[in-house]
Order: structure tokens, then sequence, then C-alpha cells
């Protein structure tokens, strides 16, 4: 099965949210306390995922709003220069500043992350601030979670969610949970469930399903069940090194493979795998084939040093699966 957009648009995918700062650990294998020196990169998973998408060789576009500072133009430039339209990217006039992720590389198996979260400029994007005439441009809307965390970036969300729908733009629902934004377990899942019954596609982990659905232990068909009562009709529930699975409203289930990768980190997997996965349905291939686009860009971006930066070519992506095949 292919996946159908709307060929008549300027942008292939316009993102929406979060762009900030990562300062990822330059020496490995020690724990956060010991470490002396990080390398700074963009950050965000909306953000990610843009620029993953605009070095595949997509027309992306981004909205969200970055501080009046150095850590502001250094966003704004490091996106245009890799081919990203800024011109929706909102300056924020009241002093707030761009949120920081330092993270941590003990091992393969043990990465962590440290967030400076509080008051940042991307969580202030107002509902005024996104245009409809924009966003009618894109085929795709790229919506993530973090962005749902609070007001007024919440409402700004939804504003553009209720705008893509008019406008015949599909919605992708990124759920990328991150805790240490929402104040509960039961607001995440009351803002998850409003979006992603909304969303045409929607993209995660078995674990963030399960903070939409509030539950431990969800199982796959329970999800499609439910979800597929309402506006989606392709779901893709990831489960690690187990691979994905992609559902589609037809009954049809489609599984995909890990592939294995002498693994640095685990962060920034998510982010290379919607941008490959997206790329590959925007580009006319069936979804078995967007599935391992997604888990081949994954493995690659495990495998290296930054999130955004190590965002591989199509070339790279097609590489790995063939040797893998």
């Amino acid at each position: 099965m292919k996946y159908e957009f709307n060929a008549e648009r300027e942008f292939d995918i316009i993102a929406i949210g979060r762009a900030c700062i990562d300062l990822n650990a330059t020496e490995y294998n020690r724990p956060m306390e010991e470490t002396m020196t990080f390398t700074k990169y963009v950050g965000g998973s909306p953000a990610n995922i843009a620029i993953g998408s605009s070095k595949l060789g997509l027309k992306a576009g981004f909205i969200g709003k970055i501080p009046d500072d150095q850590h502001g133009r250094f966003i704004e430039s490091y996106m245009r220069g890799v081919g990203i339209d800024t011109s929706n990217m909102v300056v924020d006039q009241e002093g707030r500043k761009a949120g920081l992720t330092f993270t941590e590389i003990k091992s393969p198996e043990e990465c962590s992350i440290l967030m400076y979260r509080d008051e940042v400029a991307d969580l202030y994007l107002n509902s005024s601030e996104v245009h409809e005439e924009y966003i009618k441009k894109a085929k795709i809307l790229l919506v993530s979670g973090t962005a749902l965390a609070k007001s007024p970036s919440r409402e700004a969300i939804l504003k553009a969610v209720g705008l893509a729908k008019k406008n015949d733009v599909k919605v992708i629902f990124e759920l990328d949970y991150r805790p240490y934004t929402w104040k509960s377990v039961e607001d995440t899942a009351v803002y998850y469930a409003l979006v992603a019954e909304q969303s045409d596609v929607v993209i995660g982990t078995r674990e963030e399903y399960d903070m939409l659905e509030n539950k431990t232990n969800g199982q796959n068909k329970e999800t499609v069940d439910y979800l597929f009562k309402h506006s989606p009709d392709l779901l893709v529930i990831k489960h690690g090194v187990d691979g994905s699975y992609a559902y589609t409203k037809l009954g049809e289930i489609f599984k995909g493979q890990a592939y294995k990768t002498k693994v640095l980190k685990t962060f920034g997997a998510g982010d290379s795998y919607a941008s490959a996965f997206l790329y590959a349905l925007l580009k006319g291939k069936e979804i078995e084939n967007a599935l391992k686009f997604g888990s081949a860009s994954a493995s690659i971006v495990v495998s290296k040093h930054s999130s955004s930066d190590a965002m591989p070519t199509v070339e790279e992506i097609e590489e790995l699966i063939a040797v893998k095949a």
C-alpha cells in the first residue's frame, strides 16, 4: 500500500514546536559529573525531523519560537543553512531562553539526558503566530507531543492541527513523550488523545502509546482498535530492537526489522526514523519500504555523536538497506 498526499503543495513538510540546543558529551564512557567537554548541536524532535527531511532532499519549513540571543541565532542559522524555510520562526521578545539538553554517554546501553526546560521560548509560541497561509502550503504538518505540555504552545498546536485539517494537509503526530514538562500522566493522556484522534498518521514507541492511553503494558491491537475509530488511517508502533509495526485502517499489518549497528548512544533514533519514514511515504514508496527507511536511518544516527548533524542522506540509507538485505 502507498500513502497519498496532496501533490500540489510548495512544502513537503512543515514541522511545528521545539527547536533548542543539544550539548552532547564529547567524552564517552563516563558519567556527566566527570564530563568536561560538550559539543553543541541544534536539537528538539520537530527541529531534528525537519533537518532530517531537508537533508533527504525534501522541502521543509518550520514554525516555532526561538530566543533573541546567541543560541536563537545559532538555531535559525543552522536550520536555514541545511535548507529549511525559517520565515515562520518567531523571535521571542520577552527574554526567554532556549531549552538546553545535556547528554551523558556512559556506554551504548547507558545514556541519559539532563534537560533545562523552565520558561523556554518554544513553549511560548502563541496561536496568533500560527498562520493559515503558511500551513496550507504543506503536504504534511508534523506535530510533536512536547509542544502540548504547556500553554500557550498547546493552543498554537491545536490551532495548527485545525488549520491543517481544514486545508487537506496530512497531520503527522510524532508522540515524542518527555516527562519533564508535563504536570501529570493524566494531562499527557488528555492532550495526546486529543491530537492523536485528529491526526492522519501517528508514530511512537509502544511506551509512548501507553502514555497516550494512560495504561501500562498496552497491546498494539487495543491501540489500533481505539485510534482507528477516529481520524488516523496509519499507525506506526516501534518496539526498539524488536523492530516496528505499521497498521493501516484497511487491516494491513507490516513489520519492519531493526538494523543492527555499533551503537554509540541511544538518543536521536526516533527523530531520524520519522524523517526517513515520511520521506519514503512522500516519494511514493510502499509502507513496508518506508519502515525499512525509518529503521535504517535510526541505525545510522545512533552510531554517531549528534542527532541533527548525523541525519543521513538517501544514499547512506539505501546503502545500509542493501548491505543488510
